[in-house]
């Protein structure tokens, strides 16, 4: 048994790419059996996620996987929806991030599934809500991050829009999937019922920005415009420092006036345009002007030190490269190495999150395409004979690891 707070939870993950995957990785790490359901030529994330020592398994897809076994399927084949259909009996979650239609030709829509388990949590992450005009379009993080008005923050900010690069919006909504289903085990405790949950990518991302950036537009009437200045001010960046930069924020009093002090402008605490926190968001260019000029003055590591003893928020700032160097990461032991069947060893990233509850016990790296197809059709009921003739017939992958790998 794998244990953690999820151990005795069975999720069907028939997602892909980023934001189905997360939600599973979670549950998987906190003990859930989780079964990868994957067409024969498997995700294909196993070959968008960088160069892979082996073929379909790049970099991404072993860390968005592990703790998960693969059953590789040809779903369109009626013998491949009878096997589904066996193991959604045993469920407690399925997990999807296709288009609902998608969902209903392979007769899995919520209907069909909750005939076959009443008390299955059913949560499919879409694209757009299902009662608007984009029901029907397909989206990834991109469509996503421009579409929901995060390149536009970076449009105001810059004077070009971007995406942040990193799947943001498939991450984020992974998480908020995480949520629903979590809340949705715990509903189903208390009453027994089971219920479809659908989790759509474009509200939930334009819920987010216009939590901050809505602003004076948040009134009936309007008494401004949107977007909070703090947020795009030139200097609300990493600020230069002697040798490198510095990321800090200082909001309170206390912290903006040992700024003034340590960076030799004491009067700053008593000029009517930094004297209170009312005062510096009334003119945050200047603020941040001033504290960027300032900031000039010393290393960062110097900063750091003079900024800890006076508990104002600052940090180092990190490239990729120096963030897997960070020291605090070592002292937490955050990486560690770990062997993998075929790939060799890599480096993985530990649970990040800590409950008395426990957690996962055991590890499994991310599987090969159908590596546990045969163990779990056998869970299902299907003898060696039949199992056979369904990998004969290319209606399941047979993806057990040889000796070779």
């Amino acid at each position: 048994m794998a244990g953690g707070p999820l151990k005795d939870i069975r999720v069907i993950d028939m997602t892909s790419v980023v934001v189905g995957p997360m939600v599973s990785l979670m549950l998987a790490d906190n003990g859930a059996d989780v079964i990868k359901v994957e067409p024969p030529a498997g995700d294909i994330v196993r070959n968008l996620g960088g160069r892979a020592i082996t073929p379909n398994m790049s970099p991404k897809f072993l860390h968005l996987n592990r703790n998960k076994r693969s059953l590789a399927i040809d779903l369109k084949k009626p013998e491949a929806y009878e096997a589904i259909k066996k193991l959604l009996a045993t469920a407690d979650v399925l997990l999807w991030n296709v288009r609902p239609s998608a969902m209903a030709r392979l007769k899995l829509s919520y209907e069909d599934v909750k005939a076959i388990n009443p008390k299955i949590i059913y949560c499919g992450i879409v694209g757009f809500g299902q009662d608007g005009r984009y029901k029907n379009k397909p989206a990834y993080d991109s469509i996503i991050q421009g579409s929901g008005g995060i390149a536009a923050l970076h449009h105001r900010a810059t004077g070009e829009p971007r995406y942040v690069p990193i799947v943001m919006a498939d991450k984020t909504t992974g998480l908020i999937a995480t949520q629903m289903v979590l809340m949705a085990l715990y509903h189903r405790e208390r009453t027994g019922e089971g219920q479809s949950i659908e989790v759509p990518m474009f509200e939930n991302i334009a819920r987010f920005v216009l939590e901050e950036h809505m602003y004076h537009l948040t009134f009936d009437p309007a008494i401004g415009t949107t977007g909070d200045p703090r947020l795009f001010d030139p200097w609300a960046r990493p600020v230069p420092t002697k040798d490198s930069y510095i990321c800090i924020s200082a909001n309170t009093d206390a912290q903006a006036f040992a700024v003034f002090d340590a960076i030799g402008k004491p009067e700053f605490k008593t000029d009517p345009r930094f004297c209170s926190v009312a005062a510096r968001f009334k003119h945050v260019p200047e603020y941040f002007a001033a504290r960027a000029e300032g900031l000039k003055q010393k290393t960062t590591a110097e900063w750091i030190e003079i900024f800890d003893k006076a508990d104002v928020p600052a940090m180092q700032y990190h490239t990729l490269e120096s963030l897997i160097q960070d020291p605090h990461l070592n002292d937490v032991g955050f990486f560690r190495k770990v062997d993998h069947p075929t790939e060799g060893r890599i480096v993985d990233m530990k649970m990040t999150n800590k409950s008395t509850a426990g957690a996962r016990t055991d590890f499994m790296p991310a599987p090969k395409i159908g590596q546990q197809t045969v163990e779990i059709l056998r869970e299902a009921g299907y003898s060696e004979d039949q199992i056979k003739a369904m990998v004969a017939a290319g209606i399941a992958v047979d993806g057990r690891l040889t000796a070779k790998g």
